[in-house]
Formats: C-alpha cells, sequence, structure tokens
C-alpha cells in the first residue's frame, strides 16, 4: 500500500486521551494517540483525532485546551456513562511505570458518531496505539473504521501490564503498514522467554517478514532505534540530552514525526534522524507535550533547511 501524494488527506489518529499524574501531584494531558496528534498538530497538520472523553471537569478541559491549540474536537465523544482516563506514572530507576485504570471514557468510542466526524473528510492514513483496543467495544469500533478507509495504518505497540492480550495484539498486525515497539516488546511478542541479548535485528527482520509490514521501527532507549524499510535496514544513533526531565512520551514524539515523515514524503534515513531529535527534546520537559509552537517551528525550520526537507 502506498501512501497518497503529499498534501493530500489527514491522518486518523485513533485511541485514548489521559491525564497523567505524577507523585508531586502533577498532572500532564496525555495518551499516546493525543500526544502524537497534538505533535502533528504543533507541526502544522490537521489531525482527526478520535476517542471519548466523559462528561465532567476533566473532559470539558481536554476539549478547552483542543481548541486552544488549533485542534479539531469533531472526533472527540463525550461519554455520560465513564468518566475522563487517568493514568498514575511512577518513575523507577529513571523509567516511568504505569497504572491505568480500567473502563474509561476511551474504551467506548461509538462507531456512528465517528462516521459522523468523518463525513466528507478524506483520510490518508490511520495510526493507533495498542491500549485503545483493550476493550471490545473500542476494538470493534476501529475495525469499522479500518474496514472504512482504506489507507495505510500505523501501530504503535505499548504492552501496559494487564491490559494486553497477545492475540488481539498480533492479530491487530495483519494488514498494518508500519508498526513501532521498543526491544523488549518486540522479544515479548516473538516470546516471552527471549533473551534481549540476542540478534535483535535478525529478530526484528523476522517479525518484520512474518507480518508483511512495509516498515518495522524497533526503539531502544539511550541506544536509538532500529528501521527495517523498503530499502533497508537502518540504525538511529540516541541523540544526547544534556539535562532529563523525564521520558514520558518520548516513543509518542518519535512517532509523530515518523507520521509527519510518511506523509511529507521524507527520505527513511530522514525521518529516522528527525524523529531520534524530537523525542530526545521531549525528555527535557515534564510529560509528553509542549504548549510552546516555537519549538515545532525551529524544528521545521532546521528540516526545510536540510537537504530532504
Amino acid at each position: 500500500m502506498i501512501l497518497p501524494p503529499q498534501g493530500q488527506g489527514r491522518p486518523l489518529i485513533f485511541g485514548e486521551v489521559l491525564f497523567d499524574t505524577f507523585p508531586d501531584g502533577a498532572r500532564v494531558l496525555g495518551g499516546a494517540p493525543f500526544n502524537v496528534a497534538w505533535h502533528l498538530r504543533g507541526f502544522g497538520l490537521d489531525p482527526l483525532f478520535v476517542s471519548a472523553v466523559g462528561d465532567d471537569s476533566q473532559g470539558a478541559e481536554v476539549l478547552q485546551l483542543m481548541r486552544e491549540w488549533g485542534m479539531d474536537t469533531r472526533g472527540v465523544q463525550v461519554d455520560a456513562l465513564h468518566p475522563t482516563g487517568t493514568v498514575a506514572v511512577s518513575l523507577e530507576e529513571g523509567q516511568p511505570a504505569y497504572h491505568i485504570v480500567p473502563r474509561q471514557a476511551y474504551d467506548f468510542i461509538v462507531l456512528s458518531k465517528v462516521e459522523d466526524a468523518t463525513r466528507h473528510t478524506e483520510i490518508a492514513l490511520l495510526y493507533h496505539g495498542s491500549l485503545a483496543i483493550r476493550h471490545d467495544h473500542s476494538r470493534h469500533t476501529l475495525q469499522g473504521l479500518c474496514e472504512q478507509f482504506d489507507v495505510p495504518r500505523c501501530i504503535d505497540i505499548n504492552l501496559r501490564a494487564p491490559w494486553w492480550h497477545r492475540e488481539t495484539v498480533l492479530n491487530a498486525l495483519n494488514g498494518a503498514y508500519c508498526v513501532k515497539l521498543n526491544d523488549e516488546e518486540l522479544m515479548e511478542l516473538i516470546s516471552p522467554d527471549a533473551i534481549l541479548e540476542g540478534d535483535l535485528q535478525n529478530a526484528a527482520e523476522r517479525f518484520h517478514e512474518h507480518y508483511d509490514l512495509q516498515v518495522l521501527i524497533v526503539t531502544r532507549g539511550a541506544r536509538g532505534a532500529l528501521m527495517i524499510t523498503p530499502d533497508g535496514v537502518l540504525a538511529g544513533a540516541p541523540v544526547a540530552v544534556e539535562t532529563v526531565m523525564d521520558t514520558v512520551g518520548a516513543g509518542d514524539a518519535f512517532s509523530a514525526v515518523v507520521l509527519l515523515g510518511l506523509l511529507r514524503g521524507w527520505a527513511w534515513t530522514d525521518i529516522l534522524d528527525r524523529a531520534l531529535a524530537f523525542a530526545a527534546r521531549i525528555c527535557t520537559v515534564r510529560g509528553a507535550t509542549i504548549k510552546e509552537k516555537g519549538v515545532y517551528a525551529a524544528f521545521l525550520d532546521t528540516w526545510v533547511g536540510d537537504s530532504g526537507g
């Protein structure tokens, strides 16, 4: 499947929006798909974010923040029966750990309401994570969207125990264009007993071939990332970060630049290098999003000045 020509269609971003809460009482708007949509808007795109919030003060805050950022809110449903999502984030040896609450509004996205939001809208690609398919209701809605839109589908795998099932996640990979996951998640899906110190590239290539993917991205934290593309295998070096605030949302920042690059027709090497650079920048702030448009503009200025921009 080939992406449409540059500038045609909008990215449809499907899944959770929630508030990340931290031990010191800080609260930051997040959720992997929401973070991706936020960044895409920061970079000047017009994503259609499809999710659900509760009929509560936090849901109203989500919608207000989206409007202030210039995001389209038509795809966000208001659920009177379930609350806006929350996640308690703790840091364990410098890495974030997540306590995810069950039965949140984003678990109950209604297909008919999504169809109203997408009517007369040209979609260029569809992005979703694995948490969005933990509940039957939203999973069936996503399946309906995949049937409605014959566009490349990009999946961001986040294995958050106990909210994932091997069969559900692996089934979601069928027909995907691009899949992103980290090295530990790759080995977990290949075999729970696999040894990470083995040949990661060989494991990634086998996974890529087995699921007939166009693109497979394996992030490796401080060791950069591996990307398997139609043109071959690329290894990206990490970008140094002088002061790390936290790593929450770094993967989502990476994903947003990958989608931006796909829609802009960037070379694979540019996509990888630029995604690593922006992910590193997110590590310098608390939480997963940035509210300063100048940050996005500075990256765009740099990228446009490069040969692949």
